[in-house]
């Protein structure tokens, strides 16, 4: 069976149901190709950035969340609000035609041919079938398909793992609603609340050098793991927290980056061919910038295929490379800015006491770079376009 469609996505993740958003915005139909038979929550929560609420308005959904998740207490009423993973993809999920999310869809190869002159992508599935698509958008996260395709070199290890829950709690958990971090050599732990019932919480530290493969999959070991070793001294809140975990939201896994060089000087895009999200530029959460920056991407696209599409009153196939080339020219050197300082940031933040790391981060990191590095999350991604262009 042979398919032809304008846009292919691959992948329903937050970059994903975005970008479809961002293009449904702007007149444009597009297929999300997901290889799980549902949603994908991996992560249960995270916090949303200025930078990120703004793209969120821009895709017109910010609405919908504003009203249940506060900002953390103390902000001065622009700052980040934590939010459930699975609601944030349930609003995007809620913009587009049911028929537009192709769930246990798996990509098998994909190639590209050439029609009057212009490439047309053409992806094959494990199923048998076929389609065609003028715009291929991978959004198929860390391990992306599309990307190795693109020539992207594969992420590396960041030498750290993490874990992260959410915990329930029915009565409610009276905690303040405000970040709470533990720092030390190694390891960082916190915990944000969500709502009065729910709170997400974290561990990151170095990984351990007989691996974590033992943990997958089981999130009692995981939890126990946690709560008898790595956390055991950490606050009695901390703990309880963990205690109270919903066993289904609980991962363990390595953290991994791409090289900002990589993101810097690789192939972003080839002819009709893009990535955008975790598939484009995976990196450590520190910054808590992986959500902000896949939805920041998402209107970036939106507005520079929708630009073409508006002035032509269609896709025109010869276009798409240099719309794509724009997106990836105005995304590039952000992404890997984003990438470098959630690393450094990880870095000094578990990097030991050393006077290596002390020089680093006292005389180097927050006095010169900090500011900048926070910055970031005060970016603004813009608009998509309208009719009138």
């Amino acid at each position: 069976m042979e398919i032809v469609e304008e846009v292919v996505i691959v992948g329903a993740g937050i970059a994903g149901l975005a970008t479809a958003v961002a293009l449904k915005r702007v007149g444009i139909k597009a297929l999300i190709l997901e290889r799980s038979d549902g949603l994908r929550a991996t992560g249960a929560a995270l916090t949303l950035f200025p930078n990120a609420w703004r793209a969120l308005d821009a895709l017109g959904v910010s609405h919908k969340l504003t009203p249940i998740y506060g900002h953390s207490k103390g902000d001065d009423g622009s700052g980040p609000r934590s939010v459930h993973r699975k609601a944030l993809l349930e609003a995007l999920a809620e913009e587009l035609p049911t028929e537009s999310i192709c769930f246990s869809s798996k990509l098998g190869a994909i190639k590209t041919i050439t029609n009057e002159g212009s490439s047309i992508a053409v992806v094959h599935m494990e199923d048998g079938s076929v389609i065609k698509a003028k715009v291929l958008i991978g959004c198929d996260g860390v391990h992306s398909v599309v990307a190795s395709w693109l020539g992207l070199a594969a992420p590396v290890l960041s030498g750290r793992s993490a874990v992260r829950g959410l915990a329930v709690f029915p009565q409610g958990h009276g905690v303040k609603h405000e970040i709470h971090q533990f720092v030390g050599a190694g390891r960082r732990a916190g915990i944000v609340p969500l709502t009065d019932k729910d709170i997400y919480w974290f561990f990151t530290c170095s990984s351990p050098a007989t691996g974590t493969d033992h943990l997958a999959g089981d999130p009692e070991l995981i939890q126990r793991e946690v709560i008898e070793n790595y956390a055991k001294d950490l606050p009695e809140l901390y703990l309880d927290i963990v205690k109270h975990s919903d066993l289904s939201t609980l991962t363990w896994a390595p953290l991994m980056f791409r090289q900002p060089w990589n993101v810097a000087f690789g192939n972003l895009s080839k002819q009709n061919v893009t990535v955008a999200g975790d598939a484009m530029h995976p990196m450590t959460p520190d910054l808590g910038q992986g959500g902000c920056s896949a939805l920041e991407d998402a209107v970036a696209l939106g507005r520079h295929i929708g630009t073409s599409f508006i002035q032509n009153g269609r896709l025109v196939p010869g276009e798409i490379a240099g719309a794509l080339g724009n997106y990836v020219e105005e995304r590039r050197w952000r992404a890997a800015w984003l990438i470098t300082g959630s690393y450094l940031s990880g870095w000094v933040q578990q990097g030991g006491s050393s006077w290596a790391v002390k020089f680093f981060r006292d005389a180097i990191f927050y006095r010169f770079l900090y500011q900048k590095i926070v910055g970031v999350m005060h970016y603004d991604c813009g608009k998509l376009p309208t009719t009138t262009i």
